[in-house]
């Protein structure tokens, strides 16, 4: 198991005036035996990262080391990591034992070392039973368990998944994610998980890597992502649904900031009997809580409200609606950081 150190990590396609940089300057600090997770939208450059990571892509500027030596140089083979992809990538004519034997087998790993290690992680994983299985007589929660046991029997420094639940079913996604957490506890070994689902992002992650455009926008935990976004692309990315940006809001009695952007979470506004003056657009009932959506002036806002502590309001409906003053969010008009 091992650190991984990135500092200054660039990436660009093609040369000259003419090149495209994908990755702008990632650096950051992963600590021994921490599971972090990189999150954010389709071509945000989180895979290119992981897979510079992995190296499968070419750094082009920068310094990557694990375990405190730089792997700017080595193959992936060199690098002491075990990776595990979004399609599992297994092979449909073996067993299950044999996809999760065959990397120990082509490092000549003894026979008896090779079994012992197969049914460690078959344990681990649930998949005793479905050794002598082929992948194509498996569910594809079970594949992807086979795909993480190959991983785990390699015994690497570093895991690395790259949206492995993507090709999941909502119910095996969070099945399937309960097994990661559990796996992580049992083995402790440093993992870079890659999604674009801020849940899954916001359950797994001890520490998450917020990227946009090829940027790192933060890095923290989840608690600090969610209650003290950097960015306005972080306030709105990570939440479900997003955090409320107002640009016109009549923050006057609140605290507010001449020219700047107002962030209030959809659950830190309360409907009452003061409060903004707003006009309900619709409402989304979601079980236990429902969504308010309204319309104040030429801004939008969500409400998140206990569907069991009030009764819903009709839509085209003028109702008021108070912030809570200590949840409240300000950031630059311009530049979208984070006030003080």
């Amino acid at each position: 198991m091992a650190s991984i150190k990135l500092n200054n990590v660039t990436k660009s396609y093609g040369h000259g005036a003419k090149a495209l940089q994908v990755i702008h300057g990632v650096t950051s600090a992963i600590a021994d035996h921490e599971f972090i997770v990189i999150v954010g939208p389709s071509g945000c450059g989180k895979s290119t990262l992981l897979r510079m990571v992995a190296g499968l892509e070419e750094i082009t500027g920068g310094e990557i080391s694990i375990g405190g030596r730089v792997v700017n140089a080595l193959e992936p083979a060199e690098r002491d990591i075990a990776m595990v992809f979004q399609n599992y990538a297994l092979y449909p004519h073996m067993s299950v034992f044999d996809n999760m034997a065959y990397g120990l087998k082509i490092k000549k790993v003894p026979a008896e070392e090779i079994k012992q290690r197969v049914a460690k992680a078959a344990g681990i994983l649930e998949l005793g039973k479905y050794l002598e299985r082929k992948p194509r007589e498996l569910s594809g929660g079970q594949r992807q368990r086979v795909a993480m046991g190959r991983a785990i029997v390699r015994q690497p420094q570093v895991f690395l998944f790259d949206e492995p639940l993507s090709n999941l079913d909502a119910k095996l996604r969070v099945q399937t994610r309960l097994e990661i957490q559990k796996l992580h506890r049992e083995l402790g070994i440093t993992s870079l998980f890659v999604t674009h689902d801020q849940v899954e992002a916001m359950t797994l992650a001890q520490r998450m890597i917020v990227m946009n455009a090829g940027r790192m926008e933060q890095f923290g935990t989840p608690e600090e992502v969610y209650n003290r976004p950097a960015t306005t692309f972080v306030a709105s990315f990570m939440g479900s649904p997003p955090m409320n940006l107002l640009r016109h809001a009549p923050n006057a009695d609140f605290g507010g900031k001449p020219g700047a952007i107002l962030g209030i979470r959809p659950e830190h506004l309360q409907i009452g009997a003061t409060g903004w003056a707003v006009q309900v657009d619709t409402l989304e009932m979601l079980g236990a809580e429902r969504l308010v959506y309204c319309r104040m002036g030429d801004e939008f806002l969500i409400v998140r409200t206990d569907e069991s502590l009030s009764s819903a309001p009709d839509i085209g409906a003028t109702i008021h609606v108070a912030p809570r003053h200590d949840r409240l969010h300000w950031f630059d008009a311009e530049t979208g950081k984070r006030l003080p």
